[in-house]
């Protein structure tokens, strides 16, 4: 019943906007949070010529707009007062639009990738789900799904997900909502007893340069030459087609030359995938179950052809067939009879090719599917009964014994592509460089926030050098494109309590607040690593905290060495709005670990100290510190011995040896993909990666 009444509910809002001329921005619907104590500047449209009429229940005050005669665009200022509400908002020019249950609060904004669109229920199921959605009944907690798009150039429509607009936090809407975003959500209101609002922006399995202006993506190196390419491009339908096939054909050049099963790196050229060829000496693997399955592809990353030979009965000859082969981790290129049938990156996107009748025939027909993986299990990743051909109502199983070769090792591709980075995208992929920005963020830049959340950074592991200012160039992009129609007045933060000092203020900044989450433990536990891609990416996102409003959650006590999805997003968001009601609203809770400062060493052994950033504790007491390595003068790793030593709230350290290393000249911690660590602070929080030399073990 309560499905049916909001669906009732959502298509009378629909049916009486259609009746008004009256079109508003898409993220102003009832049910919306406005940032509170906001003058916005907008625009809309209405009749053409027609004075439209603005009522704003919150003070009962209606002021006049003129439509322009020939567009019917007319622009309006609205003032939104102190937390408060349920208003209505009212637009008339003959015919009312009536926007209700609107509340003034603070509104964030969302984005990331697959960790960030994690659902509390949906494919995520996060721990303890089923609590969780019975207990979802928020109606201070607003939510707003952004449907998933891509476009070459910067759009203004709004893409409604499945929350159609703005609606009310109930078990219905959080079940397939962002867990990260609710949790924080859930938090903040509560501590705060006002609304808010969160915007769920994300799209799993993306690169950060999809979320990143062209603009943005004109000084990152690895980007500046597509940047201005498209530029010239007049972002033409044709032209932009064209470039991609021009980049694509260039980058397979470099990339793909080393690839034993393709002549001349052509990916329409490929040598394994002829019926003809003899797979004879390929070994076999049963599929599904990911290549990490199988002792002589453990912890392979690259390149792998694999092939299956199916007989296709007369009846099906000459018919389009549905080829299916459940998810690939990470990238496929998939052939009929040696013809390419398609095309897909992503590690958790199924993939599902149609085969052409003309590539048909009765009897032995080759199935060959190159995989490129990048990190993680590689291959075939879903379950058996993901892997078949359908046509109508015959399937024919796909599961069972595939013949693999291996062609090239990740390192070698990488090598050879330099920092033109991945296989160039399509402009219709959801890697491709300003896509999703252009689909999914533009069309809210004329939206007050108080501030952005963002989860990502997996997809661009293997690449920390250029992650790392390409992180930077996107968060000083958003901050300077978002909230530039609008005066927001800072929160009114609380006086200190009892004389007290807060922790290390916060310098006085009007930069609109950025909390990310570093990327989270993940893939098997190894006691020395120092060239874990892991541990790169993180430090490029932790680089990121010397911009102004910057703040990290660290994650790295909470991942999951066999899913790169961790369960426990209540404590993500816990985390997230820790940084919000410290920074953001002058709340007095601890909110951050201290920073490394300095490194001395004596006697033999590396002595640390750390100093307090804004809403930091002190580090706990611990005489077994897991986590840290050490190294001398000739640059080899050891597994440490560590131990806080001295009192007082500032004046404890680390002491860091091991009988291996007379001369300690440097000292890491957590440096791996998933870390054994147990470095926290007094109230809990985990002291995040860090390291003290600067040597290039990776790229």
């Amino acid at each position: 019943m309560k499905r049916l009444f909001f669906t009732l509910a959502t298509s009378f809002v629909v049916f009486a906007a259609a009746q008004a001329e009256v079109k508003l921005p898409g993220w102003m619907t009832s049910n919306m949070v406005l940032q509170q104590q906001t003058i916005m500047h907008l625009t809309a449209t209405a009749k053409k010529g027609a004075t439209v009429k603005i009522t704003t229940s919150w003070d009962k005050q209606t002021v006049k707009a003129q439509a322009d005669k020939q567009s019917g665009v007319f622009a309006f200022d609205l003032r939104v007062p102190a937390a408060g509400g349920p208003y209505t908002l009212t637009f008339d020019d003959g015919k009312k639009l009536v926007l209700d249950n609107v509340m003034a609060g603070e509104v964030w904004f969302c984005s990331g990738q697959s960790n960030m669109e994690m659902p509390v229920k949906g494919w995520g199921k996060v721990q303890n789900w089923e609590q969780e959605v019975a207990s979802a009944n928020h109606p201070q907690v607003r939510l707003f799904q952004v449907k998933k798009e891509v476009a070459v150039s910067p759009q203004t429509e709004v893409p409604l997900g499945h929350t159609n607009g703005w609606a009310v936090c109930s078990p219905a809407m959080v079940e397939e909502f962002s867990a990260a975003a609710y949790f924080f959500a859930r938090e903040v209101s509560q501590k705060l007893g006002i609304a808010v609002g969160v915007v769920n922006s994300s799209w799993g399995g993306t690169p950060a340069e999809s979320w990143a202006s062209l603009e943005a993506l004109q000084g990152v190196t690895g980007f500046e030459t597509h940047a201005k390419r498209l530029f010239e491009t007049g972002f033409d339908k044709e032209k932009v087609n064209q470039l991609y096939w021009d980049e694509r054909a260039e980058w397979m050049k470099e990339a793909y030359g080393n690839d034993r099963g393709l002549e001349e790196g052509h990916i329409d050229k490929a040598l394994w995938a002829a019926p003809d060829f003899n797979d004879a000496a390929w070994q076999k693997a049963a599929e599904p179950g990911g290549w990490e399955a199988t002792a002589s592809l453990k912890d392979f990353d690259g390149i792998v052809w694999m092939r299956r030979t199916i007989d296709i009965p007369a009846a099906l000859a000459g018919k389009d067939l549905k080829l299916n082969l459940g998810p690939i981790d990470d990238e496929d290129v998939t052939y009929w009879n040696g013809q390419r049938v398609g095309t897909t990156t992503g590690w958790n996107r199924n993939r599902s090719y149609t085969v052409k009748g003309n590539l048909v025939k009765a009897g032995r027909n080759v199935i060959t599917v190159r995989i490129y993986d990048t990190s993680g299990k590689g291959g075939f990743c879903g379950e058996a009964k993901d892997l078949n051909i359908t046509s109508g109502k015959t399937t024919l199983s796909l599961a069972g014994d595939w013949r693999w070769q291996k062609s090239t090792d990740a390192a070698t591709l990488k090598a050879a592509a330099s920092l033109k980075g991945v296989e160039p995208k399509s402009p219709n992929n959801s890697w491709y460089p300003s896509g999703l920005y252009n689909a999914m963020v533009a069309p809210f830049l004329e939206m007050p926030v108080r501030g952005f959340l963002w989860y990502q950074g997996c997809s661009n592991v293997g690449r920390a050098v250029q992650y790392e200012s390409l992180f930077e160039a996107m968060i000083l992009d958003w901050q300077t494109r978002f909230n530039k129609k609008a005066e927001i007045t800072p929160f009114p933060k609380p006086a200190p309590q009892n004389n007290r000092r807060r922790f290390m203020p916060t310098a006085d900044s009007k930069a609109i607040p950025f909390y990310f989450v570093q990327i989270a433990n993940y893939l098997s536990r190894k006691d020395l690593q120092p060239q874990s891609e892991w541990a790169a990416i993180r430090e490029a996102q932790r680089k990121a905290l010397h911009l102004d409003g910057v703040g990290m959650a660290v994650n790295i006590d909470i991942g999951m060495a066999n899913d790169i999805h961790p369960k426990n997003k209540q404590e993500v968001g816990r985390r997230l709005a820790l940084l919000a009601l410290n920074r953001t609203y002058g709340r007095e809770e601890a909110c951050a670990a201290p920073d490394f400062y300095q490194m001395r060493v004596a006697d033999g052994k590396a002595y640390l100290t750390f100093f307090p950033v804004a809403g930091s504790d002190a580090l706990a007491e611990n005489m077994e510190i897991k986590g840290f390595t050490i190294a001398g003068p000739d640059h080899q790793w050891h597994v440490a011995k560590a131990y806080t030593e001295g009192n007082g709230r500032w004046m404890r350290r680390i002491v860091v040896e091991s009988p291996e290393v007379t001369l300690p000249v440097a000292v890491r911690y957590a440096w791996a993909d998933n870390p054994e660590c147990n470095l926290t602070t007094v109230s809990g929080l985990p002291v995040g990666p860090f390291r003290t030399d600067d040597w290039a073990d990776f790229k």
